[in-house]
């Protein structure tokens, strides 16, 4: 849930979609989809290629092509690459060609994946990102549609090595053209697997549905009026620091009465977004957590959005969350 009162629905306000949104450089691009830094919030909602008739067959927003006269890839799977260009390549169109066919499960919208990038700009071949330079196990990504790192995996499998180009203009007027280079290298669960932790008496109490979606039961004991935070389960993954992008699950409730007012369980798939993008009790419960845990935060109003109604938030809320910490880009790795 954003500062601004919007929640973090996942592809909807990227800065890094297939459309002029802003202009930016190559190094910029990589450091903003690092960093996860969120687009302008009147950016309308950008279509998923999924959603189309056949639901039943995946759709790429890139074109499956063979690659360029010229333009060769080296190195092994998961390690670092070398690519050689042609002289003066210059992409035209959105396209991808599968290097290596890998023998896992199908990449979809909403899936949590390890993989590897890199990302050269097409006119000087300079690497501009390496992800294995800061993530060497591969980097956590929610595959969405309409990014670039999610395009260029999406209806590949696991174990695939893809190359894809974007022409000039991809990431926004003047932004120049580029390739990117991504490994795909295994599926990430959807919700926290980390050890059980027992329950603390007096704060809300979660049940959760075969897939891990939780319901939230109030108790009867007035709100807190400081944050709480607890954890459900305790993973061992990455710790988040701040100004971290985090991959995560949630479900947000109201303390008085228990209604639901956002969830991505409801939506389908999880959400993203930036640590010090979100309101400051929601901050606490994602920052010093490691990857694989479960939290639940009660946020008083101070902490939340005070005496401002926010959509279904009444003002002077105070709103309990549950969060499966799935993944993280660190701020870091964009050399911030």
């Amino acid at each position: 849930m954003r500062k601004d009162g919007g929640f973090p629905i996942p592809f909807e306000r990227s800065a890094v979609r297939f459309r002029p949104i802003a202009s930016l450089s190559v190094a910029a691009a990589a450091a903003l989809l690092l960093a996860g830094c969120s687009g302008s919030p009147d950016q309308a909602q950008t279509p998923d290629a999924t959603g189309s008739a056949d639901a039943g067959q995946c759709q790429s927003a890139l074109t499956e092509a063979p690659a360029p006269e010229g333009l060769e890839v080296s190195g092994d799977f998961r390690s670092k690459v070398t690519v050689d260009l042609p002289a003066g390549y210059n992409p035209t169109e959105l396209q991808r060609t599968t290097l290596v066919e890998g023998s896992g499960q199908e990449v979809r919208a909403g899936d949590v994946l390890k993989a590897n990038y890199t990302l050269i700009d097409a006119a000087s071949g300079q690497v501009q990102l390496q992800s294995l330079d800061t993530a060497p196990d591969g980097m956590d990504t929610l595959i969405a549609s309409q990014q670039i790192f999610g395009a260029a995996l999406e209806c590949s499998t696991i174990g695939s090595r893809t190359v894809s180009s974007f022409p000039a203009g991809t990431l926004g007027e003047g932004s120049p053209a580029f390739v990117l280079v991504a490994d795909a290298i295994s599926e990430q669960p959807t919700r926290a697997e980390g050890a059980e932790v027992a329950p603390v008496e007096g704060l809300p109490t979660v049940t959760f549905d075969d897939n891990g979606a939780p319901t939230i039961t109030m108790p009867s004991t007035p709100a807190p009026t400081e944050v709480r935070i607890e954890n459900l389960r305790q993973g061992t993954g990455d710790v988040i620091n701040p100004g971290d992008q985090v991959i995560v699950q949630y479900t947000g409730a109201l303390y008085d009465g228990g209604t639901v007012f956002d969830s991505s369980w409801e939506r389908g798939t999880p959400a993203q977004f930036v640590t010090n993008q979100v309101v400051d009790g929601f901050r606490q419960a994602l920052e010093g957590q490691t990857v694989g845990s479960q939290v639940l935060v009660v946020i008083p109003p101070a902490q939340g959005y005070g005496d401002k109604a926010q959509g279904e938030i009444p003002a002077n809320s105070t709103l309990v969350f549950v969060v499966d910490i799935l993944g993280v880009q660190h701020a870091t790795a964009a050399g911030q």
